[in-house]
């Protein structure tokens, strides 16, 4: 995987095994089960969120991801190598205001018990709630979205799932690159190696989200509140929010 550079108001783009390049944008997504997948005519690319995350979360609006194969490399199971891999390649201001999307009134989603609320904002900004089985429980985390907050407090909180749930995913040869390394694992009595923050699960969430909501196809100005959510909800959301209003306000991202 290549992350390129693009010019001014391109936004992201993939670009899959050299076919032509398409946009991020939900109306490309084909799966949202356990990861969110997009496809353009015969190819098709899974776990984009965690990379789309860094990007959107570092407040990079234009480039075009070359990958090769049918997944994003999952690396630690995070978005911190992606952030450390932009930090390293720097960012460069362009001269053309961002695209963003700005709402005007509070509007609400829901699929069962799982609810999200997207509301006006000055700024980028998520509360969100998770509510599992033990041992993580119900776990809460509130934050405005910046490059700083994004880099210390989210990027490095990784996939996780439960030992019995991992155990079956490879007696079905599911998951073969999954290890210990990937991701967090926990057992019935905790995770089974240490945690990067007390409540890094529903951190790893807040991640899913920031990447899903890069599907917008502008920089999401807005609060979101959101109460056991996950790819499903978000692809509805974004589905439905991209046929709205995106403003076009002075450059401050890149």
């Amino acid at each position: 995987m290549r992350v390129l550079p693009a010019p001014p108001d391109a936004g992201l783009r993939f670009q899959l095994d050299g076919g032509a390049p398409f946009p991020a944008l939900a109306t490309f997504v084909v799966d949202t089960s356990r990861a969110t997948v997009l496809g353009h005519e015969d190819r098709r690319v899974s776990t984009i969120e965690h990379l789309l995350a860094a990007l959107n979360g570092m407040g990079i609006t234009n480039a075009t991801i070359a990958v090769d194969g049918p997944e994003i490399p999952v690396a630690d199971g995070s978005a911190l190598p992606f952030v450390e891999a932009i930090d390293a390649a720097g960012i460069e201001k362009q001269a053309l205001a961002v695209r963003r999307f700005i709402p005007t009134k509070a509007q609400e989603f829901r699929d069962g018990d799982r609810m999200l609320i997207v509301l006006p904002a000055p700024s980028f900004r998520i509360r969100m709630v998770v509510d599992f089985p033990s041992p993580i429980g119900v776990q809460y985390h509130q934050l405005e979205v910046t490059p700083e907050t994004f880099r210390s407090e989210i990027a490095p909180s990784r996939t996780f799932g439960y030992r019995h749930e991992v155990e079956a995913l490879l007696q079905r040869g599911l998951a073969m690159g999954g290890s210990l390394d990937n991701a967090v694992v926990f057992d019935t009595d905790g995770p089974m190696t240490p945690l990067r923050s007390a409540n890094e699960p529903v951190r790893h969430k807040i991640l899913d989200l920031i990447g899903d909501f890069a599907l917008l196809g502008a920089y999401p100005q807005c609060e979101i509140i959101a109460i056991k959510s996950g790819h499903a909800l978000h692809g509805a959301a974004v589905r439905a929010l991209s046929a709205q209003r995106m403003d076009l306000l002075p450059a401050s991202m890149v």
